[in-house]
């Protein structure tokens, strides 16, 4: 019983709410580790473009970008993105969309991909997503993208090595085939276990439940 339940992400750095998933799926998981038991969870990101023809350099703001590609009024753009700062503030996420260098994630993803090879891709997802949301940097080019690397504990050159050659690009599109397979065509999704679905940035509980669910099948085939 004390083998940690499987957690696939598939999650998108510039989706706002995959990382307030993130902070939720964390508080929910927590929950149910609390419980005892040796209850544990290993978590493993997925890669998921929202937006793959965006440019690398996108001229614009969030809003203008919104409302281009979702066909809203700007008005309209600016209300949804105060609601999303309101819930992301909830989960202690200090989201700054004025600041936000919208761009295409492609490379952010290859590099998931890297730091998962070396062992500090939760690190790294974290990382992309402050820097991305919070911090208002750019997680598109390979030199940011590097930096951000490096901050986490991994090799910077051997960071740019891999981006610049697409190394992990297969990776991420083998990622993406599995999405469509899974039919899944919107982020964040969770497979818990490998059989349940929860699409969505659910409440903590609902995770909770759902994990705690997988826990009392695994202890009744035990039993």
């Amino acid at each position: 019983m004390s083998e940690p339940i499987k957690v696939d992400i598939w999650s998108d750095i510039a989706c706002p709410w995959c990382y307030i998933g993130k902070r939720k799926f964390e508080a929910g998981s927590g929950l149910f580790s609390d419980a005892g038991d040796d209850r544990a969870v290993e978590v493993e990101y997925h890669s998921f473009e929202l937006s793959p023809d965006t440019p690398v350099d996108f001229e614009g703001s969030e809003i203008d970008f919104l409302a281009g590609h979702k066909g809203m009024r700007a008005a309209q753009v600016e209300q949804m993105l105060e609601r999303v700062t309101g819930i992301a503030s909830s989960v202690g996420l200090d989201y700054d969309f004025e600041n936000l260098k919208h761009t295409n994630t492609v490379k952010a993803h290859e590099l998931l991909h890297f730091a998962k090879a070396h062992g500090k891709q939760l690190e790294l997802a974290e990382r992309l997503f402050r820097a991305y949301f919070v911090e208002g940097r750019h997680v598109g080019r390979v030199a940011d993208l590097a930096d951000l690397a490096a901050e986490v504990g991994l090799d910077r050159d051997a960071a740019v090595a891999a981006l610049e050659s697409s190394q992990y690009l297969d990776d991420v599109r083998a990622d993406q085939s599995t999405a469509v397979e899974y039919g899944i065509n919107g982020v964040p999704f969770f497979v818990i276990d490998g059989k349940y679905g929860v699409s969505g940035a659910q409440d903590a509980a609902t995770f909770a439940q759902v994990l705690e669910q997988v826990w009392s099948e695994r202890a009744a085939v035990t039993a």
